[in-house]
């Protein structure tokens, strides 16, 4: 009887929830559960707050420019909340501009794991690009201007210039780690 009168009170909210998301409009609906999803990702990282936000210094890379790179994201620190940039090894000659085409190597990582997703030196083929241009996301055509032929860079991009709500075989709302370098700039 027990159970039966947990399944009656299951049933009821069922109902009601199905109720409730038959009133109003489809936006409506759309816009509760994105609010809803934020809310529970920013929940989600306030629980699991580390006490600081990490810096270029927290990320080891290991590996010269040229090499496919190991990086390690440290356990002891929160993923920065804007876009951080460093130059591993310098390059040399004009730093890229808007509009300019880049030719670049790179390894990402999902900071939440910790795992590589993707890496164009696995792959053996360099990606071309116009800075700039929108073709990649916002990190990275904000994050590499400036860069200079031969430098090894590190990205870490919040979401807001990544993948956002997700994509791409990304988690939502997920910090990437880029290490890339620049084998042609123009």
């Amino acid at each position: 009887m027990r159970v039966a009168g947990k399944a009656g009170v299951i049933s009821a909210v069922a109902a009601a929830v199905l109720l409730m998301a038959g009133c109003g409009s489809g936006d409506d609906t759309k816009a509760a559960a994105t609010t809803t999803a934020k809310a529970s990702t920013s929940a989600a990282a306030q629980t699991s707050s580390k006490g600081r936000e990490c810096t270029a210094d927290d990320i080891k890379v290991d590996g010269g420019f040229g090499t496919a790179p190991t990086i390690t994201i440290p356990d002891s620190c929160d993923p920065p909340k804007t876009l951080i940039t460093k130059d591993l090894t310098p390059g040399s000659g004009p730093g890229a501009q808007a509009g300019q085409k880049l030719t670049m190597n790179y390894t990402l990582l999902t900071w939440s794991d910790k795992k590589k997703l993707d890496s164009s030196f696995d792959r053996g083929e360099p990606f071309a690009l116009t800075l700039g241009a929108g073709e990649v996301i916002k990190g990275w055509d904000q994050g590499l201007v400036g860069v200079q032929q031969g430098a090894r860079r590190l990205l870490i991009v919040p979401p807001d210039l990544g993948y956002g709500a997700g994509g791409r075989g990304m988690k939502p709302y997920e910090t990437l780690v880029f290490v890339t370098d620049a084998v042609k700039v123009g």
